[in-house]
């Protein structure tokens, strides 16, 4: 199995396209930094809405590599599925597409076995783009902009995190990060087993997530009970809950305290679910598949 996936490994990043994705966040990351440094302020009024009205604000402490982080994540992570889906949408259609799928099916080596190696690739894969992202969007950000108190403004109330209890919430973050885009990897490799060419399993990967996205975002009473709990983009963004912090009488943050963990750990198990489920109906599918190509 380690010889197959190092030669899944080596096939991903001998492919220019797989340092378009890590191109692209570097170029998105700094272009962020670079506003928030000149413009931050501006940025900060706008996050607190009416909360500026009522409160004195810090920005100059505010405006830290932490919170930057944060608002870079906010940013970005819903973006990331695309640059996934190029990846893990050509790694059976890939092959189909340049011939060299029928030949690899002859080797002495079971299918379950080669499209196991196949995944674990592409989780590798989606893995170093999250750690990627984290040395640019958090170690790149402390270093421009130093750490201090991380505010979280919800619910027309501002909670601040003190900076020794914030470290732990992007570890924790960019892993769960890392499980939710290994759902869209999880799905784009399903839907490559049944195409002869990448494009097709890319754009359907990115139709499903901006359809189910919106269906998401949508507010209609038994749907909210019934479909909208059970849809994956549902828990995509269940990361930001690492930040909802437990207060005390006082609304000071209790340091370490996560206000909905159970929550936290729901979302995680349903978004595993679905990486079995698909990752399993590829595998079932592609046994049977008859290797024309």
């Amino acid at each position: 199995m380690w010889q197959l996936l190092q030669i899944e490994l080596f096939k991903i990043f001998r492919k220019p396209r797989t340092y378009i994705s890590f191109g692209a966040i570097a170029a998105m990351v700094i272009i962020i930094q670079i506003a928030l440094k000149f413009d931050g302020i501006s940025y900060v009024a706008f996050v607190l809405g009416s909360l500026k009205d009522s409160l004195e604000i810090p920005y100059d402490s505010i405006m830290n590599g932490y919170f930057v982080c944060f608002v870079i994540l906010n940013l970005l992570l819903i973006h990331i599925p695309l640059l996934i889906a190029l990846v893990a949408g050509d790694m059976v259609a890939g092959e189909a597409n340049a011939g060299t799928l029928r030949l690899l099916v002859t080797k002495p080596v079971s299918r379950e076995k080669l499209m196991l190696a196949k995944f674990l690739a592409t989780v590798v894969y989606t893995a170093l783009l999250l750690v990627w992202m984290a040395f640019l969007a958090l170690l790149l950000s402390i270093a421009f902009f130093g750490v201090n108190d991380t505010i979280v403004a919800r619910n027309d109330v501002l909670e601040i995190i003190k900076s020794n209890d914030v470290l732990w919430r992007y570890i924790a973050a960019f892993a769960y990060a890392t499980v939710a885009l290994t759902t869209v990897a999880a799905l784009a490799f399903l839907l490559s087993v049944f195409a002869e060419n990448s494009i097709g399993p890319i754009v359907s990967t990115i139709s499903i997530v901006i359809v189910f996205t919106i269906l998401s975002e949508m507010q209609i009473p038994m749907y909210d009970r019934t479909v909208k709990p059970w849809l994956f983009t549902s828990h995509m963004l269940a990361w930001k809950g690492f930040f909802y912090t437990k207060v005390d009488e006082t609304h000071t943050v209790i340091p370490g305290s996560i206000e909905n963990l159970p929550a936290i750990l729901r979302s995680f198990g349903i978004l595993m679910g679905y990486i079995f489920l698909f990752v399993g109906s590829a595998i079932v599918v592609f046994k049977k598949k008859d290797i024309l190509s």
